[in-house]
């Protein structure tokens, strides 16, 4: 019981909108799955995965690259990976890098055979957009990899925080969106979802048993 109340009275770290977020966090980002969070989410997407042998994949809010990583070593041909943060980018060891908003992907339709899209679109007040991109990048019969947040966690007063190496912590600005919501949105855009994963991990604000992110993998209707 104490704990609990301890919990509810833990300070709010400082809330910082995305790109000024990863501005500041981008020198100390590394590019792997470091935290409970990110391992079990990673493996989740991981276990969606198609054969990407031969495969052109985009890495969307790419970050320092850790999916653009994870597509070579599984055979892609081609990867590009794009993140609306300059300074994630300038982090990144890889190749093709683009510059831009998950709502306005520089590519050609129907180019994209995987899209992977880690931990992201928690950061943007609207799905519509950047699934309507995905989808429509996406060839037809292809397949995006999205995960998020776990909605439960959010509602539970979880927050994506980070460190910085002077010691300040700050939390990244988030937006709960449900299941419906993905539902809804890919629905509209010509998506479907074909399977979800709610991997489970420790996490500070995830009483036992709790689901710490949701993976999508969609679709897209030949």
């Amino acid at each position: 019981m104490l704990g609990r109340i301890l919990k509810r009275f833990r300070p709010v770290p400082p809330t910082l909108n995305s790109l000024e977020a990863y501005k500041r966090w981008a020198a100390s980002y590394p590019p792997h799955a470091h935290n409970p969070l990110m391992q079990a989410e990673q493996q989740a997407m991981l276990d969606l995965l198609p054969d990407m042998q031969g495969k052109l994949a985009l890495d969307l809010a790419c970050g320092t690259g850790r999916y653009s990583r994870l597509a070579a070593e599984r055979g892609a041909s081609v990867i590009i990976g794009m993140d609306n943060s300059a300074a994630m980018l300038k982090r990144s060891q890889r190749r093709r890098l683009v510059l831009a908003d998950a709502g306005a992907i520089p590519l050609a339709s129907s180019s994209v055979d995987v899209v992977f899209c880690g931990l992201a679109l928690g950061h943007l007040p609207r799905l519509a957009p950047p699934l309507y991109e995905i989808s429509r990048v996406l060839k037809p019969g292809g397949c995006a990899l999205v995960s998020d947040f776990h909605p439960l966690l959010a509602l539970n007063g979880g927050r994506r925080t980070f460190t910085t190496p002077n010691g300040q912590t700050y939390a990244v600005e988030h937006h709960t969106h449900l299941y419906s919501d993905y539902h809804q949105a890919a629905r509209l855009v010509g998506l479907h979802v074909a399977d979800v994963l709610e991997p489970r991990a420790d996490h500070p604000s995830a009483p036992a048993g709790w689901p710490v992110a949701i993976i999508f993998r969609f679709e897209k209707n030949g």
